[in-house]
């Protein structure tokens, strides 16, 4: 089987190039041969990073399993392919990139994905909260919307690609000559040259800056689910925006806990209140609640206060709020107190 290179580094499919650096280094430091490591070890945490520190290898092997322009990861150039290992392998996906004749077209390029954190504390969990974070990221230049072309400058027709954006491009595979359509790297795809390129990105219409977004974090979302924003991740010349990942992380509350749909909390009673009874007061996370304990409640029976829980999504019923009643018994009483106690005793309480 093919090696799964972010495996083996340790990382995510989606790491940038710095975490992968990162990974690298820490491993090869960890592996090396000088330092009691195994050399079998040491050369595939080497040659994982060869591939996926390397632009065009590492669309090659997330595309395909492999690395064709050379000899990293076991695959094999564009002579000598050995067939040997390809159970599994998907020709469909090679037959459709390197003999597209023109018909479909360029695959449209997207931007990177980006993964962030985003902390709440409980309360927000439960009834949801709006939240700003800053993000450094590739965007589109704000001084030519993206095109690449200084304002009030005109374009001309590429004569690369005659205004199509794309260029048909003749190479060798395993399986012999091909045709591919390829993005035309004089107009970058656009189709059209400007007299005058944008100042400010250099007419590659991206910029790297900080870009202020929007999170809105719904109600009854628990610790490690993730949002997703469609189109806010990073943008590319020509194509289309990734998306923007959170994961939440939801901080502990001192008095409450989830269960489900429903909040639960633990009340300590004096034993008269539960031989009597009693009303209590409780901060609820959404304001104060009146709670009447009931004569003769023992310990560890729970009150369920109807639809005080958690917001039920999109119309659905809010749950439960649940008290777990506990018990205190006195460990020191006064003489009096004794004797009330040894009153009882006769009754049978």
């Amino acid at each position: 089987m093919p090696k799964d290179y972010y495996e083996i580094l340790g990382v995510q499919r989606n790491a940038s190039k710095d975490e992968i650096k990162k990974a690298f280094r820490k491993l090869a430091h960890k592996h090396h041969p000088d330092k009691g490591g195994k050399e079998n070890d040491f050369k595939e945490i080497n040659e994982a990073y060869q591939v996926l520190s390397d632009e065009k290898k590492r669309a090659e092997y997330d595309h395909y399993g492999r690395v064709f322009s050379d000899q990293a990861g076991g695959g094999h150039g564009a002579t000598g392919f050995d067939f040997g290992d390809m159970s599994g392998f998907d020709f469909g996906d090679i037959f459709e990139d390197l003999f597209n004749m023109g018909g479909r077209g360029t695959r449209v390029k997207r931007g990177r994905d980006i993964s962030i954190e985003v902390d709440v504390n409980f309360e927000e969990s439960i009834f949801g909260v709006q939240r700003k974070v800053l993000l450094t990221k590739a965007a589109y230049c704000s001084n030519c919307q993206g095109s690449g072309v200084a304002p009030g400058s005109k374009t001309k027709t590429c004569t690369s690609c005659n205004g199509s954006g794309t260029v048909r491009e003749s190479g060798k595979s395993f399986l012999g000559s091909f045709m591919r359509v390829v993005e035309c790297r004089k107009c970058i795809g656009r189709g059209k040259i400007p007299d005058e390129i944008c100042g400010v990105c250099k007419g590659g219409g991206v910029v790297h800056k900080r870009e202020e977004i929007v999170v809105n974090v719904p109600p009854g979302i628990r610790d490690g689910e993730i949002i997703k924003i469609s189109g806010s991740g990073e943008v590319v010349s020509g194509g289309v925006a990734g998306d923007l990942y959170i994961r939440i992380n939801v901080s502990k509350h001192a008095l409450f806990t989830r269960e489900g749909e429903d909040l639960v909390m633990d009340l300590a009673i004096p034993i008269t209140e539960a031989i009597l009874g009693s009303e209590r007061t409780i901060n609820a996370l959404d304001g104060i609640l009146k709670v009447k304990i009931p004569a003769g409640i023992d310990s560890g029976e729970s009150l369920r206060i109807r639809g005080r829980g958690v917001p039920g999504a999109e119309g659905a019923r809010r749950g439960d709020l649940i008290i777990r009643i506990s018990v205190k018994t006195p460990k020191h009483l006064s003489k009096k107190a004794k004797e009330i106690i040894e009153e009882l005793k006769k009754e049978g309480i």
